[in-house]
């Protein structure tokens, strides 16, 4: 049994003082399930300490929530039995500047007797980085965030709340109030952004923010995309991080962007393999390139995901990897400058409706089978891999990506590693959520499937 940390109490008491005065009431506690949802429940500011000492109560029940709020089962975690304690971290506490009066934290989660809970997400990420570490290896990771903004209609499409050209500077003086309370908002929450710009679709845009540890990396997109939200109802405007708003347009990705680290230097880079890998960098990557058609349950894990990833929109729709190649499910990124610092890989098959605390994990598990493995990458593919005929993609040995959620579903259900890496009581609950969810919309049309999931995410 882990005891209370009274360094951890007399933090939480500071913290509560600095917060009452800076005009602080309430926390929002956040976990984020395994239908990617992010669920919260909310403490009165004077109940830091005691939720630092003793925790909060909730549910195991919610690890087996499907995205329409409907509830499976699956072999450890079912039914209304059982109890779990939330822990915030204080190291993530941070007030919300697009929430007057409310501040933020993730929560871990524990069982009854403090210990880990095996079926925590964001502990699942910590194991991965822990694993990682024990071999000499980091990771720095980004997420990039794509996101609708605009209006709803009561039984129609949504309107965005841009018209310009995509990738339009018209669209950036049609939000410019928006985005520079957006700017404002993340300054003063501590968030590094790297770039907002518009995108294709119309009342599409996307941010970058900064690398960092893969479970900080984790915790920042949660909060970027609160923040998001906050910011667009002061202007009476939703958003929408779906895979799809609008079935035929281009969708939202959530991309994942990493690098491998070894005593300070980037295996990305500075080395003889491809582009400069280093041999332990190349093999991670080649990891991560073999498991994608597993990986895509994971970090694209909603029916919806599927009318994204389609071939030809820069979705990353096969199973290959380029030199800037955007059609590519793997993209290598060069050096952008004269340090090998800045090489990197970018995952563009995933999208927002993932939990990403199980991404970083799940990819960082990819990478540690490769290099166990030996893997090296096969040769890259330049161009789009959908102008290729069939016996071409089969000569490079090119696959596409699962085409449907039961697809990628059957490769993660086969892939050993990822159900070790994961535990039996974590993998069991995300793969009954992930039936669950195909049960749900079984003979439904492209445009029923988005309708029901537009706002959920």
């Amino acid at each position: 049994m882990t005891l209370p940390d009274p360094l951890a109490v007399q933090r939480a008491l500071r913290l509560t003082d600095r917060l009452s005065a800076a005009g602080i009431r309430g926390i929002a506690l956040t976990w984020v399930d395994n239908a990617g949802v992010t669920r919260v429940k909310t403490i009165p500011i004077d109940r830091l300490e005691y939720t630092v000492t003793w925790g909060i109560d909730m549910s195991p029940v919610f690890d087996v929530f499907l995205i329409d709020d409907s509830v499976t089962t699956s072999r450890h975690i079912a039914g209304p039995d059982g109890d779990l304690r939330m822990f915030p971290d204080l190291d993530r506490l941070t007030e919300l500047a697009a929430q007057p009066g409310w501040a933020w934290a993730p929560v871990d989660r524990y069982t009854q007797e403090r210990e880990p809970y095996a079926a925590c997400q964001r502990g699942f990420a910590r194991r991965m980085v822990k694993r990682a570490a024990e071999r000499g290896l980091t990771l720095k990771v980004g997420f990039e965030t794509e996101w609708f903004c605009g209006e709803d209609t009561a039984g129609g499409e949504p309107v965005p709340a841009c018209t310009g050209p995509a990738y339009g500077m018209t669209r950036v003086l049609e939000l410019s109030d928006y985005l520079d309370e957006l700017y404002e908002a993340f300054a003063d929450q501590g968030v590094e952004v790297l770039q907002i710009h518009p995108e294709y679709a119309p009342g599409q845009l996307a941010i970058s923010t900064g690398y960092d540890d893969p479970v900080t990396a984790a915790d920042t997109v949660v909060l970027v995309r609160q923040t998001i939200r906050a910011v667009a109802g002061h202007f009476g405007l939703r958003v929408s991080f779906a895979p799809v708003v609008v079935p035929g347009q281009a969708g939202n990705g959530g991309h994942l962007h990493l690098s491998l680290w070894r005593n300070g230097e980037n295996l990305c880079g500075g080395g003889d393999g491809p582009y400069g890998m280093r041999g332990e960098g190349e093999a991670f990557l080649a990891g991560v390139l073999d498991a994608l058609p597993a990986l895509c349950a994971v970090g694209a894990p909603g029916v919806a995901s599927y009318l994204r990833l389609i071939p030809s929109h820069w979705a990353g729709a096969f199973q290959c990897w380029g030199r800037e190649n955007r059609e590519a499910a793997l993209r290598f990124v060069t050096s952008a400058t004269s340090s090998v610092g800045t090489a990197s890989a970018e995952i563009k098959c995933f999208d927002a409706s993932a939990n990403p605390y199980l991404v970083v994990g799940a990819v960082i598990a990819a990478g540690l089978a490769g290099l166990d493995a030996g893997l090296r990458l096969p040769p890259e593919l330049t161009g789009d891999p959908a102008l290729l005929s069939e016996p071409d993609l089969l000569a490079r040995g090119i696959r596409r990506l699962p085409a449907s959620l039961p697809e990628a579903l059957e490769h993660l259900e086969r892939c050993a590693f990822l159900r070790d890496a994961m535990g039996d009581p974590l993998f069991q609950a995300f793969t009954a959520v992930r039936r669950g969810e195909i049960a749900l919309f079984d003979g439904a049309a492209p445009d029923e499937i988005t309708a029901a999931t537009r706002w959920r995410y």
